[in-house]
């Protein structure tokens, strides 16, 4: 796998996951304190940072055989789960994700609750939402990032592309302080469930002893016809949905 190519699918996978880290920051940071908020940030992100660098180099001397098989067995059932959400979005047969309606539904919840000081946060109930989300939002872009950079031998620039991911959109979303509806996120979740999936089925079968025609260009192949039977399902479950809205009327 190149380089540029990691680069973009760790990038790609954590914006995703920033987007919706960033609408509970900014949530915590609106109802109730910003410097809570960002503390919690700051802490959620130090504890990452601790995380990737104690794992990362034991992930990376695993045998690169058996790592593929665990690491494709892992992004399969990871990208097949975005995929399927993606799919049923896509048809209409689940609400598409609202980062709008979810930072509204937050900072609801949050304006509600009581404040409490502890110790130098001024405000407790805010450092633990924004660390909470972040941290669990986080832990996916670890996993990203162990997966796709210990397979390449190169956790270094998965963890430089995923933070690149995240201050890019941490700092549009702490600059407009706004959820980032124009985000495209949806279409950004279709399109890592499909890498996802092709990756997680290319490095599987090379870790159970395949070898695909072409080496690592299989993956141009593999990935648009991926692409090409998720549409199709989008397209027959569309069909389907309006068949049964037209039979009900």
């Amino acid at each position: 796998m190149g380089s540029g190519a990691l680069f973009i699918a760790v990038f790609l996978a954590c914006v995703v996951e920033a987007v919706e880290a960033t609408t509970i920051v900014l949530a915590a940071g609106t109802a109730r304190d910003w410097r809570s908020a960002t503390t919690g940030m700051a802490a959620a992100l130090a504890v990452l940072a601790v995380i990737v660098a104690a794992l990362g180099p034991a992930v990376s001397d695993v045998p690169l055989r058996g790592l593929r098989l665990v690491v494709g067995a892992l992004l399969l059932v990871f990208g097949l789960q975005w995929l399927r959400k993606a799919i049923l979005r896509a048809s209409g047969h689940k609400a598409r994700h609202d980062e709008g309606k979810i930072f509204a539904e937050q900072l609801a919840e949050a304006a509600g609750q009581p404040r409490r000081r502890a110790g130098l946060v001024p405000d407790w109930y805010g450092f633990t939402l924004s660390f909470k989300g972040v941290l669990l939002e986080g832990l996916e872009v670890v996993f990203i990032v162990l997966t796709f950079g210990s397979n390449a031998r190169n956790v270094g620039l998965a963890a430089i592309a995923a933070g690149c991911a995240v201050i890019l959109v941490a700092a549009a979303g702490l600059a407009i302080r706004t959820p980032l509806q124009r985000v495209p996120e949806n279409t950004m979740k279709f399109v890592v469930g499909i890498m996802l999936t092709a990756f997680g089925t290319f490095w599987g079968a090379e870790g159970a002893g395949a070898h695909w025609p072409g080496s690592d260009a299989a993956l141009l192949v593999l990935i648009p016809a991926i692409a090409v039977f998720a549409l199709a399902l989008v397209g027959l479950l569309r069909g389907n949905r309006q068949a049964v809205l037209a039979g009900r009327s």
